[in-house]
């Protein structure tokens, strides 16, 4: 029963051989429609090149590793809100206006972000980038897919998550290359001219036909919804202090609860609300929305503590450190297109099983060699090992999502993709640094010196994320066998 998930790795071959056949069926239009919304949309992803930058960051603004977290909270929370209305602005109004907009802001939003004089100033400017974010990615994984026949979409997935990792690989490396040589506002700059180079490319993207009869925009359910994802993702931020006493994440939760509670009965009442409940009734929908929350919580452990044992514990340039720290990215970009190849083969959710079970031996692996000073070769491989298992599980989850919903709905389909990554993600920056840095001063309390406490707190974090989606890999598949047939 348990290598039953892997029986379809003997059918790879018949869908490496198609590979060919699809790109013939793409067409050179589709492939230039493809590289113009990955231009775009790598302004998105390529902001992994803030997190080499965080130690500079955290000397430029006299910050402690824990104050740091607000520089990702203040963009993620941002996004992470706004992404469901925005999906459902882009299924009434057109993907590419809403692209378009997004592009148009951003270039805004990175030159304040670059110009930021104080702690608070680039904090606002990472909110404006927030909203750049949601309305690109938002309508990203739907503008592609609008382009192609449905047949052709686990394949188009396979190539827009392709770009969003490549984004993701490029980041360190350009950032650490930057960091290096003109400061850390270069991680800003240098996305502005890319994002007017999108902009200005995107004449050629056609708008995709949308229904004769535009439906209204439930501005209401939105507002709940925005709020709500506020609540929740600022509660979960603010956890750590019910400790010391501060019920504010107590009452955010209770927010959560009352705006959830006002969103069921006014999506109940009209007939296309911003997303309707009964998606949620389905349990393979639910679970993936879940599983992509978990993954990327784990996952983004490796952004939020590898840049500080590169730079400070193996005293890499920060050049190299980012090379090293792309590894993961750039793994998961040459795995993505391969997935989406794959899902003609195999089940969406078998995939992601397969996926998750890697990323859990990645993880471990990265922690084991980290916390044992190991050589960079062991680390670099299992940062290969994480990253391919991250590729093959976003875009099998991503298509999953987008099966489940109808074509109308696939800016809310692809926009609940990023949320729930957008939940981990959150999850991970607020929850991690606090347990990392209690880590650490227990193992100073032991005895251990500071690299070593930050190894020992390295070594028990990563064990703990692996721990926690190899778990899910159990609950997964026996819960759901049905799904892995």
């Amino acid at each position: 029963m348990g290598l039953a998930p892997w029986r379809g790795l003997a059918r790879l071959k018949p869908g490496i051989l198609r590979a060919e056949a699809t790109l013939s069926r793409i067409g050179a239009p589709g492939i230039l429609v493809l590289v113009i919304i990955a231009i775009g949309t790598l302004i998105v992803p390529l902001d992994t090149s803030v997190n080499i930058a965080f130690p500079a960051i955290t000397a430029r603004f006299e910050l402690g590793r824990t104050g740091i977290q607000w520089v990702v909270i203040c963009y993620v929370l941002t996004y992470g809100s706004l992404m469901l209305g925005i999906g459902r602005l882009g299924d009434i109004f057109g993907y590419l206006r809403v692209f378009r907009l997004g592009l148009a802001w951003s270039i805004l939003a990175f030159i304040l972000c670059a110009t930021a004089e104080n702690y608070v100033w680039l904090l606002a400017a990472r909110v404006m980038q927030g909203i750049g974010a949601a309305l690109v990615i938002g309508c990203g994984p739907a503008l592609a897919t609008s382009h192609f026949t449905e047949d052709l979409r686990p394949r188009i997935l396979g190539f827009y998550a392709f770009g969003f990792a490549a984004g993701g690989g490029l980041g360190p490396l350009i950032g650490g290359v930057l960091v290096e040589h003109f400061g850390w506002s270069a991680v800003y700059w240098y996305r502005a001219p890319l994002a007017a180079f999108a902009l200005a490319l995107s004449i050629f993207l056609r708008a995709p036909p949308r229904a004769a009869g535009r439906e209204s925009f439930d501005l209401t359910g939105a507002v709940l919804i925005t709020g709500m994802m506020c609540c929740l993702l600022l509660g979960i931020n603010r956890a750590p202090d019910i400790v010391a006493g501060n019920p504010l994440s107590l009452a955010l939760a209770f927010g959560f609860l009352i705006l959830g509670w006002w969103y069921g009965r006014h999506a109940g009442r009209i007939a296309r609300p911003v997303i309707a409940l009964k998606y949620f009734r389905d349990a393979d929908f639910l679970f993936a929305c879940i599983a992509t929350a978990v993954v990327n919580f784990a996952c983004f452990a490796v952004l939020l503590f590898l840049p500080y044992l590169l730079l400070h514990g193996a005293a890499l340039p920060a050049g190299w450190g980012g090379l090293v720290l792309a590894i993961g990215h750039l793994a998961a970009m040459a795995a993505s297109p391969f997935a989406g190849f794959l899902l003609a083969r195999i089940s969406a959710a078998r995939l992601a099983l397969i996926g998750s079970v890697m990323t859990a031996l990645g993880l471990w692996l990265i922690g084991a060699v980290g916390a044992a000073g190991g050589a960079l070769v062991l680390l670099v491989a299992a940062l290969a090992l994480q990253g391919i298992g991250l590729g093959l599980f976003q875009v099998s989850v991503t298509d999953l999502l987008l099966e489940r919903m109808p074509r109308e709905d696939r800016g809310v389909a692809g926009s609940l993709s990023q949320v729930s990554r957008t939940l981990g993600v959150v999850t991970a920056a607020s929850l991690l640094s606090t347990v990392f840095a209690a880590l650490e001063v227990a193992g100073v309390a032991r005895g251990l010196a500071g690299m070593e406490a930050f190894r020992a707190a390295f070594g028990s974090i990563f064990s703990f994320g692996a721990a926690l989606v190899a778990a899910l890999v159990v609950v997964a598949f026996f819960v759901n066998r049905r799904g892995y047939r």
